[in-house]
């Protein structure tokens, strides 16, 4: 079925797999273990990626996105032309609207270290996002720029 108006395919396929979002796609990773995840103990260029990940602010409010509890981990890996990085990242919720450009800022800042070579973003729905993912310097940004937490 097609929208005339617009041009545009409306047909729904009930086989395909289903997402949260129908413009995103999330992986099932389970639970976290140590959530808020916060690069706390992290040495060189892990430490380096989570410093550049802490320096990302949510695009409506003042407060880091690993404060805010939006980061569930990275994962470095020695590769022959140099380190990649993988940072597990969820949103707020699903229609988040801010989805491709914190995505786009958070690869770039990933990659943004010397001696990493590549970044990638792995968006993950599982475990969904809470506030008790809000770290306490988070919920102090929060609380600071307005907001009852």
């Amino acid at each position: 079925m097609s929208d005339e108006r617009h041009d545009v395919d409306v047909s729904f396929d009930s086989d395909a797999e289903q997402t949260p979002c129908a413009y995103t796609r999330y992986v099932e990773r389970g639970d976290v273990e140590g959530l808020p995840a916060t690069g706390e103990g992290a040495a060189g260029i892990e430490r380096a990626v989570w410093d550049a990940l802490y320096a990302v602010e949510d695009p409506e409010m003042p407060v880091s996105i690993v404060d805010l509890g939006l980061i569930y981990g990275v994962e470095l890996e020695d590769r022959d032309d140099g380190v990649h990085v993988r940072v597990i990242m969820t949103l707020t919720y699903t229609g988040c609207p801010a989805r491709k450009m914190l995505s786009d800022e958070v690869r770039e800042a990933a990659a943004s270290p010397d001696g990493v070579e590549s970044a990638e973003l792995e968006l993950v729905w599982s475990p969904s996002w809470s506030l008790d993912m809000v770290t306490e310097q988070g919920k102090a940004d929060l609380r600071e720029f307005g907001l009852s937490v």
